[in-house]
C-alpha cells in the first residue's frame, strides 16, 4: 500500500483521527432494516453505485487491498477518485470497510463505511479524515466540508433505497 498519498493508514477504523485534517462524523439512524441486506449492499459497492457514481472495483465485495475507482459527473464534468481498501471488518452486529485515497484522488485522506445494529435497529456510519489534493477541491475552500457531509447524507440516502 505504498501507494496511498496519506500516513495515517487505518485512523477511521479505530481512531483517533489525525490532525491537520478536515474530519467527518456522519452517523444516520437506517431503522428497523435488514442489517444482513444493509451490509451486503455497503460491502458490495451497491450504494455507492446507487448514488449515482460509476464504480470499478477489483473485487466484487470490499477487501483489504482492493482497489476502487469512483467516477462522479456533474454537469459536463467528470471527477475520477481511486482508492484502496485499507481495512474490513465484518461481525455478527457491524460491516464496514475503510478506503485510503490513490496518486490523482482529488483529496489525501482516508474515508469507511460502517453499518451497524443494536437494539434499536440500524445504523449507518462515514467517517473521514482529508485534505484537498487538486487545485478544484483547495478551490471550494470552506465549502467542501459542507460538500463532503451533503455526499455522506446522500450515500445514506442511496442505502435506504436499497433496503
Amino acid at each position: 500500500m505504498d501507494d496511498l498519498t496519506y500516513r495515517e493508514v487505518g485512523a477511521t477504523r479505530k481512531g483517533p483521527l489525525p490532525s491537520g485534517y478536515r474530519h467527518l462524523h456522519y452517523r444516520t439512524y437506517l431503522g428497523p432494516v435488514d442489517f444482513n441486506e444493509a451490509a451486503e449492499a455497503v460491502m458490495t459497492f451497491a450504494m455507492h453505485r446507487e448514488s449515482g457514481e460509476r464504480v470499478e472495483a477489483s473485487a466484487p465485495r470490499a477487501v483489504v487491498g482492493a482497489t476502487v475507482t469512483s467516477q462522479l459527473r456533474v454537469g459536463p464534468l467528470s471527477v475520477t477518485a481511486p482508492c484502496r481498501v485499507v481495512w474490513v471488518e465484518e461481525s455478527d452486529n457491524l460491516a464496514g470497510f475503510g478506503y485510503g485515497t490513490l496518486p490523482g484522488h482529488p483529496a489525501r485522506g482516508e474515508e469507511s463505511f460502517v453499518v451497524t445494529r443494536d437494539d434499536d435497529g440500524v445504523w449507518f456510519s462515514v467517517t473521514s479524515f482529508s485534505v484537498p489534493a487538486r487545485w478544484f477541491m483547495a478551490a471550494a475552500g470552506p465549502v467542501a466540508p459542507m460538500l463532503q457531509a451533503s455526499y455522506a447524507r446522500l450515500r445514506a440516502r442511496a442505502l435506504r433505497r436499497l433496503l
